[in-house]
């Protein structure tokens, strides 16, 4: 009796022990597999890709404004900034080899100018005066020489003198008439002046001058410069007093009134984006504000901006697009540079 008694004790708590290794084991394999799916769980969180987004920056037209003359800041009229209308006033420029230049060029054409007066007016009248009496005078000797061919003539019909002797009259009287001739052709050359070419070629150089002087006056009016257009001074290049060269930008207008957005967006993203389509953006500088954009402008960019695939297999070269858009409405307080973040509708 106390034998199977015993047996009895052994065999119990084998079987305890035994339930209790199994009740261990599932307690170990629930742990476990609560082990496995917690990690799983953080993987996912720690792992779970991010939403691409779309991002963009606001943009304006800017106009730079420099000058065609070197010379030294004078004063600045306007400042970062500001708001500015165009032709107002911006900047002087000190440049003292204008003023040279614009005497040279003065100079110059008033001497063109006393040239062509003298031209135009012809010789003097002392001269033409001389030329005149010279020319009474040669008429003088063809009348004397006319009578002594006449004389001689008679005289040679009537038998008296001979041939030769006609002959020398006659001679003379011919020399004297081309020396009348030509004491006349000086006398009108004196008249009449210069040549017509003469007058023509001194005419042109006023002109030349007068062309001189109107270059340098052009340049006269860069050293003040102002506003092409309207907007506001975004940036201004050399202090007051700094020595700038020719077409050295000076300061920057940015356009306000002309803001557009540029997205970098890869190809596999432009589904919704089509020319014309109106996309919405937050703009978080604006306290996340929304605005509507109207895309005009999509252009693929260079090859430096084409996304290069990673993988050996599946994926393929993904080239970049320039998207532009302009607000549908105007946004209240937008600025150049601020971002905008496109939300996926």
């Amino acid at each position: 009796m106390n034998e199977k008694l015993v047996i009895y004790i052994i065999y119990t708590e084998m079987e305890k022990e035994k339930t209790e290794n199994i009740r261990n084991l599932r307690i170990t394999l629930v742990g476990l597999i609560a082990l496995v799916v917690i990690l799983f769980i953080i993987g996912m969180i720690i792992y779970k890709p991010e939403p691409f987004v779309i991002q963009g920056s606001a943009e304006a037209n800017e106009v730079r404004v420099s000058g065609k003359v070197a010379g030294r800041i004078q004063k600045f009229l306007a400042e970062e900034g500001q708001r500015v209308e165009r032709g107002d006033t911006l900047v002087f420029i000190d440049s003292p080899e204008i003023y040279a230049k614009l005497a040279q060029a003065t100079a110059a054409q008033n001497a063109a100018k006393a040239q062509d007066r003298k031209a135009q007016k012809g010789a003097r009248s002392e001269v033409i005066q001389g030329a005149y009496e010279m020319w009474q005078k040669a008429e003088v000797g063809v009348d004397i020489a006319k009578k002594s061919y006449d004389r001689v003539q008679h005289l040679f019909e009537k038998g008296v003198v001979t041939a030769q002797k006609r002959d020398e009259a006659e001679a003379q009287y011919q020399a004297a008439v081309a020396q009348s001739a030509a004491a006349k052709s000086q006398y009108e050359m004196a008249k009449n002046g210069a040549e017509v070419e003469d007058k023509a070629a001194s005419l042109a150089m006023v002109d030349r001058a007068q062309g001189a002087v109107q270059e340098v006056e052009a340049y006269l009016k860069e050293i003040t410069l102002v506003a092409p257009i309207s907007g506001e001074v975004s940036e201004i290049f050399p202090k007051q007093g700094e020595l700038i060269g020719t077409g050295a930008p000076i300061m920057n207008i940015v356009v306000l009134d002309d803001i557009w957005f540029t997205f970098n967006v890869r190809e596999d993203l432009l589904n919704n984006m089509k020319q014309g389509a109106v996309i919405t953006v937050k703009i978080p500088a604006l306290n996340n504000q929304e605005a509507k954009l109207k895309i005009t402008y999509i252009k693929a960019m260079a090859s430096f901006a084409t996304w290069k695939a990673t993988k050996t297999t599946g994926d393929f070269d993904l080239k970049t697009f320039e998207v532009r858009a302009k607000p549908a409405e105007t946004i209240k307080d937008l600025r150049p540079g601020m971002t905008a973040l496109v939300i996926e509708k």
